[in-house]
Parts: structure tokens; sequence; C-alpha cells
């Protein structure tokens, strides 16, 4: 593997989907087909996947010696050493020193924002990663500072019940890795907390529990989004609401996927090659945009 493919793998842009949420505010605020506000979310999302590539190149440095006991994350360019340790250092640094120089141009409000987005996964890496629920409480923060970022760079104010979405949702996928990885552990007779410390903390029979309720909690609050007046009134209909199946269909897919050990690949990457899972989000994403944009 030369060393600029090394640094785009570590750099994991499969991943950069998850940087989608900051598009959330534009679509939201009925600015998709507004250039300026579009233009200033693409740029936005760019520096935070910028941001989330320093994010992981950090942890895959910080991580090294656990991957190498993970049947997967051993072949990461940092763990097999096909990436030096000080090359990843240096990635992670230009990478977050030039996003957040670069956020600046958007707005100080938006920087900060990108800012918390980098030391919230400072400190995840530093050792919080290690303390259980704690570690996706941090992931939880994560997407949510994406959403606010891209509020703030397009200067709109967002639904709080968006954010409260947005916040059961992560919280529940970054769950969703905990489980499946606790599954893989012991299927395979594995000490889960040899590939992830914080799996120590963690019980699956907990796990199912609280992400079952954290699933419906999340389909009950977009549910309250779509009635909520503000809603109604801005977008001039009620019809948001027949969105909501494909909601509950997209998180009921990803918690059939999290709480079986079937595939090694955890249940976030999984779900960006599951046919069913990607239809229905195209589904859900057409309809959201038929509704709000074609509301008289």
């Amino acid at each position: 593997m030369g060393k600029a493919r090394a640094i785009l793998s570590t750099l994991r842009p499969q991943q950069w989907v998850k940087n989608f949420f900051v598009v959330a505010p534009l679509v939201f605020s009925k600015h998709l087909f507004d250039t300026d506000y579009a233009l200033r979310t693409a740029a936005a999302a760019l520096i935070f996947c910028a941001l989330s590539g320093a994010v992981y190149a950090l942890n895959d440095l910080r991580d090294a010696n656990e991957d190498r006991l993970h049947p997967l994350k051993k072949h990461r360019p940092v763990a097999s050493g096909a990436l030096s340790e000080r090359a990843a250092a240096w990635t992670a640094g230009i990478l977050a020193l030039a996003a957040l120089g670069s956020g600046m141009v958007l707005s100080p409000a938006f920087t900060g924002a990108a800012a918390a987005y980098v030391s919230i996964n400072v400190a995840y890496s530093a050792g919080l990663k290690r303390v259980a629920f704690v570690d996706v409480l941090l992931i939880a923060g994560g997407f949510l500072l994406r959403v606010a970022g891209g509020a703030l760079a397009i200067d709109v104010i967002i639904s709080p019940w968006l954010l409260i979405c947005t916040g059961l949702l992560a919280a529940m996928l970054g769950l969703g890795k905990r489980a499946h990885e606790l599954l893989l552990s012991h299927r395979d007779g594995r000490d889960p907390r040899d590939t992830r410390h914080s799996l120590g903390g963690y019980s699956f029979s907990v796990l199912r529990v609280v992400m079952i309720a954290l699933a419906l909690a999340t389909c009950a609050a977009y549910a309250l989004y779509t009635r909520d007046h503000r809603t109604v009134v801005s977008f001039g209909t009620r019809r948001l609401l027949w969105t909501l199946p494909f909601a509950v269909l997209g998180i009921g897919r990803f918690l059939q996927l999290s709480l079986r050990a079937h595939s090694l690949s955890s249940p976030t990457d999984a779900i960006l090659r599951d046919a069913p899972f990607l239809l229905n989000i195209a589904a859900w994403g057409a309809a959201v945009l038929a509704i709000i944009y074609g509301a008289r």
C-alpha cells in the first residue's frame, strides 16, 4: 500500500457520509435551492469531512495496539504498519488546523462549533472512550455539533425537535456498534476489552433494552417534530407526518443489523451497503423534499 493510499484509507472517506447531518439545516430551512446558502453548506460539510479525517487519524494513532487484536481493524494502515505513527500525527494536525482556519471564512460561530467537535473527539481519544456510555454520549455530541455547525454556517435557527432526533439517533447508532462488538467477542470467545476497553462496562441485555427505548424515543420525537406548530407553519402543510413510516423502517433495519453477529462489519458500515436500508432512506429523502418544497 502506497503512502498516499494509506493516508486516504486512514481518513476513512467512506465514513464522511455522516457529515450529511451538516446539510440538514439547509434542507429543513427551505434554502436548498438558494445558491449562496447551498455553497456555504457545501463548504461547511467539506470542513467537517476534513475534521472527521483528522479525528480518524488521531484515533488510529491512539488505538493502534488495540486495533492489532481486532479481526478487521488490524488491517488499518497504522495498525498494520502501512502508515507510520509520525505520518498519522502530521496528517491529523495539518488537516485540523487547515479546516479550522477555513471555517473562519464562514463565521466565527461556525468555527466555534467545529472547534468544539475537535475538542470532544480529542477528549474521546485521550481516555473518555474507555468509559462505558460516556464514549457514546461524546459520539452523539459530535453529531449534534455537525447539525449546529450546518445551521451556524448559513445563520438559520434549527428546530429543537430536530436536535433531539439527532441526539437520540446518534446515541442509538453508537450503542449499536457496541452491541455488535460485544456479540462478536462472545461469539469468538474473546475478552471484549481486548478490542475496546469500554466494552467491559456494557451488557448486551442492557444495550438491547436501551437501544429499543432510544429507537422508540427517536420515532416519537420525529413524529412530534412533524406535528409541531412551527413546523406546520414553516412548511405550510401537515403532510410531513407521512414520512414517519420511512423513519420507523430505517431505524428498525438498523436494530436488526446491530443485534446479530452474522457479519464482521459494524452495523454503521453495514447499513451503507444494505440495499433495503438505502432504498428506504432514498424514499424518505424524496418524500421529505417533495412535501417541504412542493407544499403550497
